[in-house]
């Protein structure tokens, strides 16, 4: 069952240039199926969560798929899945995604709680940082700049309407704040380390662009955020 769905979903996304190729779909669907031993969590559920949950994304296949989960249904339909364990799937692949959680929208189960940490997790570190870069090359927006700084506070409205015009500033607008959104345990303890890589690299960055405004942005940035 989970290898006819992986063969689907690979042939969906392998060719992605986005950041949400079937490389990314790997680390989510490793990195859940260690969460969900220590959660004690359904595997079979965790593992088709993992595998489906960027299959109708709405930045690469629009709002209609993302809304009416078609790629799942079918890719699942196909795969002969249960139609109990159907439902349990369908029902989280609607509550993940940093989309929904700026509206409030978050995982009710262990397994989504536990997919949606590993894929937030896959944003962080040095993995999240070349999948933000590869995003941003895509859509012709440069890695720095120092004279566009980030939007402070934004909220959906303004997240939805397009990409972030630098990857920096998609760091800032998104990336920082995910460490503040683990569920797991399993997640907050593997978010932090990957939160601080993403930090020292910006840190790193502003230094040797010899940009202090930066450095001391990121530091009041940091201070915000853990207030929170």
């Amino acid at each position: 069952m989970l290898e006819k769905v992986k063969k689907q979903v690979y042939d969906l996304l392998n060719n992605d240039d986005s950041g949400h190729g079937y490389d990314h779909i790997e680390r989510v669907l490793n990195m859940s199926l260690k969460f969900a031993k220590k959660e004690n969590a359904d595997i079979n559920v965790v593992a088709l969560l993992a595998l489906l949950h960027d299959v109708d994304d709405y930045k690469l296949f629009g709002i209609e798929n993302a809304n009416n989960l078609t790629n799942a249904k079918k890719f699942m339909t196909k795969a002969n899945v249960p139609l109990e364990i159907q439902n349990k799937v369908l029902s989280e692949l609607s509550s993940i995604g940093y989309s929904r959680a700026m509206k409030g929208i978050r995982p009710k189960t262990i397994e989504g709680m536990i997919v949606s940490d590993a894929d937030m997790c896959d944003c962080l570190g040095v993995i999240g940082i070349l999948r933000t870069y590869k995003f941003s090359l895509k859509y012709g927006r440069p890695f720095f700049d120092k004279s566009i700084f980030p939007i402070d506070n934004i909220d959906f409205k303004e997240y939805s309407k397009g990409y972030a015009e630098t990857s920096v500033c998609h760091i800032f607008e998104k990336i920082l704040k995910l460490k503040y959104l683990m569920m797991t345990e399993s997640g907050k303890e593997e978010a932090i380390n990957r939160h601080e890589i993403v930090v020292d690299i910006l840190y790193h960055l502003f230094d040797e662009e010899n940009v202090p405004e930066w450095k001391e942005y990121l530091d009041s940035y940091v201070r915000k955020l853990e207030k929170r």
